[in-house]
């Protein structure tokens, strides 16, 4: 099980490592009540609420206000959110997926295609992009879940595709239909008291563009303006860029 956890770490540092609490919070919360509203308040009967309540624990969400969350979602008075997938190409020739939750679908695809806009992107048709990508499960363990050994055995007898350890977490990828049984049997195995980080469907490239100087510095403005939307959840691209670039734009 060989790895592509480097793309996974870069989105992870694009994604996590300058995020505001308060936004991730909000974010978080919100598919609480989504989740709580679509299916119902019982995590054990509404899988979506399940996992949006295990990747709230993971973020160290309050539990006051993951119940809150709950039972905005049980009370009638949350808006009706809809799940929409958008596709656009941004500087470089980067493939970018933007997965959004919102109650204003006009508003959403105006915010969305400003931001490609003025970026150096443009947004493009549903399909457009995504044939480049795979959608596969995640899995994020910490490293005091056990050694990379541990780790990896526990992946292959719950059918993971795909193991990877880092300094920062333990990543199991799997394929999407797997993605519920590979998460309950690594809870098995793992025990009850190992938290998960996180767990959720992603999208992968298949190919990834390298990217470089000005390109790269425009495309991690469009990627940091897509995020600090309202109504986006979450945004992959199959941008690589070197050790050297990521250090430079670090700056």
């Amino acid at each position: 099980m060989a790895g592509h956890s480097k793309w996974a770490n870069i989105q992870h540092r694009k994604g996590k490592q300058d995020k505001k609490r308060a936004v991730l919070f909000a974010r978080l919360s919100k598919e609480i009540t989504v989740a709580s509203k679509m299916g119902g308040s019982d995590p054990g009967m509404n899988p979506r609420l399940r996992l949006a309540i295990q990747n709230a624990k993971g973020a160290s969400v309050p539990k006051d206000n993951i119940q809150r969350a709950i039972d905005k979602g049980q009370s009638g008075g949350g808006a009706d959110y809809a799940d929409i997938r958008y596709e656009g190409i941004g500087p470089g020739g980067v493939g970018i997926i933007v997965e959004a939750s919102t109650d204003n679908k006009n508003r959403a695809a105006t915010d969305i295609r400003t931001a490609f806009s003025k970026n150096g992107g443009a947004l493009g048709q549903t399909g457009s992009v995504s044939f480049n990508f795979d959608q596969l499960g995640e899995i994020e363990y910490p490293l005091s879940a056990g050694s990379a050994d541990e780790i990896m055995e526990a992946a292959i007898i719950a059918g993971a595709q795909d193991v990877e350890t880092d300094e920062e977490s333990h990543w199991i990828y799997t394929a999407r239909e797997d993605f519920a049984a590979v998460s309950t049997a690594l809870a098995e195995t793992l025990g009850a008291n190992t938290e998960v980080k996180s767990a959720k469907i992603i999208w992968k490239p298949k190919v990834t563009s390298p990217v470089t100087g000005d390109a790269a510095e425009q495309l991690m403005k469009l990627l940091d303006v897509l995020d600090e939307l309202d109504d986006v959840q979450s945004v992959y691209d199959n941008s690589e860029l070197s050790e050297e670039e990521m250090a430079r734009l670090a700056e």
